[in-house]
């Protein structure tokens, strides 16, 4: 059998999921996963040549909330069709005024403050321990700076990402302890899939698109909260706009990535502790798509 095509994984978040769902054309793939589904039919397709799987994170129309999203179906199913690196997106609020609404971020960290979601593919009876002191690709993060020129916006090329638990916002308090922290955005999908996407040997990176100041800032003067929201929605659309445009030209200089790889397309060559004579067939079986060059 020939072997599978390297395939930059590109995972839509609020905003990009539906838009990149629009614009994407190509075979669709509907399959379970030893984790369930994944949030949406994976589309195959080419950017200018260079092969792409696109998943939308929150399913078409936006139907799972944050806390249940199968992260592990969805990278697991990226994996299976030959992906190995990932561009996400998200939106996220700002916690300093210079990262305004509207322009984009390429975080370099996370705070991960999530508890209720499946965050390690081993989990049962093969035991992981894998190095994420630095939880973004920085080789995938340069080649999307690379293109920061060429996007209608302010490019943000670091930033320490607050991953909270959700679906609902932040208190005021919890805004401003995250400030304190020295942490520049606040959002709630990067993990545990940036997680997930290490454990299965795939580079990861992130697009941060900020739409609104989280609580910290309080707004000026009485605003009515349907402007507000319309404000947020308003410029959502338009950080979707720069940042499907940003994925493109990144991805479609993404050639020579692909073929070379990276580092962390080897991050479990150290990192299975597990005796394997005490590794039950089954649980081989179920994790063989990860770990069947080590097993």
């Amino acid at each position: 059998m020939a072997a599978i095509k390297p395939r930059i994984g590109i995972i839509g978040g609020s905003g990009l999921g539906h838009a990149m769902t629009q614009q994407t054309t190509g075979q669709e793939h509907y399959f379970e996963t030893p984790f369930g589904m994944p949030s949406a039919p994976i589309i195959t397709s080419e950017i200018n040549g260079v092969p792409i799987a696109f998943l939308a994170r929150h399913g078409r129309g936006h139907v799972f909330n944050p806390s249940v999203i199968n992260y592990r179906a969805n990278i697991y199913a990226l994996k299976s069709l030959g992906v190995t690196s990932i561009i996400a997106s998200g939106a996220v609020g700002s916690l300093v005024e210079e990262m305004q609404p509207k322009h984009l971020v390429i975080p370099d960290q996370v705070i991960d403050k999530t508890f209720k979601r499946d965050n390690t593919f081993f989990d049962d009876g093969i035991v992981a321990h894998v190095d994420f002191a630095w939880p973004f690709c920085d080789k995938l993060r340069k080649l999307l700076l690379s293109v920061a020129s060429e996007v209608n916006t302010t490019v943000h090329n670091k930033a320490t990402y607050v991953c909270m638990e959700g679906p609902q916002f932040s208190t005021r308090a919890e805004s401003l302890l995250h400030k304190s922290w020295g942490a520049h955005l606040i959002g709630m999908t990067c993990m545990p899939e940036a997680r997930l996407a290490r454990e299965a040997e795939m580079c990861y990176a992130l697009v941060a698109l900020p739409t609104d100041y989280d609580c910290w800032r309080e707004p000026k003067g009485d605003i009515d909260k349907h402007k507000l929201i319309a404000e947020i929605i308003g410029n959502l659309n338009e950080a979707t706009e720069n940042a499907v445009n940003m994925i493109k030209l990144a991805v479609s200089k993404a050639g020579d990535f692909l073929e070379q790889g990276c580092e962390h397309n080897s991050s479990l060559e150290l990192a299975i502790w597990s005796d394997k004579s005490k590794m039950s067939l089954k649980t081989k079986e179920k994790l063989n798509l990860l770990v069947k060059k080590y097993i």
